[in-house]
């Protein structure tokens, strides 16, 4: 059986019970990692399976698809990470029109009573689910004593006092403050993904870039960075980043681009992560190609005396 399951309904996943934690855990940040941590511990100590309960599309993307939140995480970084954290199943509950009109009752139901046979659900601080958002913890608790499970919500993750949430670190990230949001992931924020074929401009202006798309999901980053790029070598590969849609020669598609200095081999089909260490400025629209090369070579020097100061142990 599929550790990854897509439909609120069908048979009993974990027939002899699980303990289940819901949430969007867009970022997988500090707060996340501390609710599934709790979810799996408790599914070791009753002998069950840990399942964590997610959405894709993410509930804010489907009713505003017209101006979506960032995305910190995309969806297959994310089920990689949840289930690194000791996740036995994901739900990826498809978020569509039936399932938005789904009252948290026949949620409760048909998910987590029906499909996952839970014995604990646990949620983070205000957690809300269900049609207009009708359920809540009190809800989840109302029902579970009437049906034999329990239901629990972990305490806020503060750091230095400060609430850890996924708008802190889109507010971060916005503003390039990568240490700040470092700090609430728990690990530098990076994108990964699979090199695919680009139009080869950059390769013509003698910036040859190995670049990643997001799969219709909108980033939390725009702009030009000095990044490093892990999956190429044995050690981080300093580069210059591009990501966003392109204005100068017209793109609408959000890219992530990364010139990898002094390199020169074929990255198609891999699969990188490019972390971002600094933002070097905004992305532009020039007047024509030579402009942009001119800046292009100025991005690089920028990024490669940032880079040049970085450390790796």
């Amino acid at each position: 059986m599929s550790r990854l399951f897509r439909d609120v309904e069908g048979g009993p996943r974990c027939p002899h019970g699980s303990v289940v934690c819901i949430g969007a855990f867009d970022g997988l940040h500090l707060g996340h990692q501390a609710l599934v941590r709790h979810t799996v511990a408790r599914a070791r100590a009753l002998g069950v399976e840990a399942v964590v309960l997610s959405f894709e599309p993410l509930p804010r993307e489907f009713f505003a698809p017209a101006a979506p939140p960032p995305r910190l995480l995309l969806t297959h970084a994310k089920a990689e990470r949840l289930f690194g954290l000791g996740a036995d199943q994901l739900g990826l509950l498809r978020f569509d029109r039936r399932f938005s009109s789904m009252s948290a009752e026949d949620f409760v139901r048909t998910v987590l009573m029906g499909r996952l046979c839970a014995r604990e659900v646990w949620v983070g601080p205000e957690f809300r689910f269900g049609k207009g958002r009708g359920g809540d913890i009190a809800l989840l608790q109302r029902m579970g004593a009437a049906h034999g499970f329990s239901a629990g919500e972990i305490e806020p993750f503060l750091l230095d006092g400060e609430r850890v949430s996924s708008t802190k670190i889109r507010e971060a990230l916005l503003g390039g403050d990568f240490d700040t949001a470092a700090e609430f992931l728990g690990r530098p924020y990076a994108i990964d993904g699979h090199v695919v074929p680009g139009k080869r401009l950059g390769r013509t202006l003698g910036f040859p870039t190995a670049n990643l798309r997001f799969a219709g999901k909108t980033p939390a980053l725009s702009g030009i960075y000095a990044t490093w790029v892990h999956g190429v070598g044995d050690k981080p590969h300093a580069s210059v980043s591009s990501l966003g849609t392109r204005p100068t020669v017209a793109g609408v598609e959000p890219l992530l681009e990364a010139h990898l200095f002094d390199f020169n081999g074929d990255l198609y089909g891999r699969r990188i992560e490019v972390e971002f260490v600094a933002k070097l400025r905004d992305e532009l629209k020039f007047s024509d190609l030579p402009a942009l090369t001119a800046q292009m070579h100025r991005d690089a020097e920028q990024a490669r005396a940032i880079l040049s100061q970085e450390v790796f142990a």
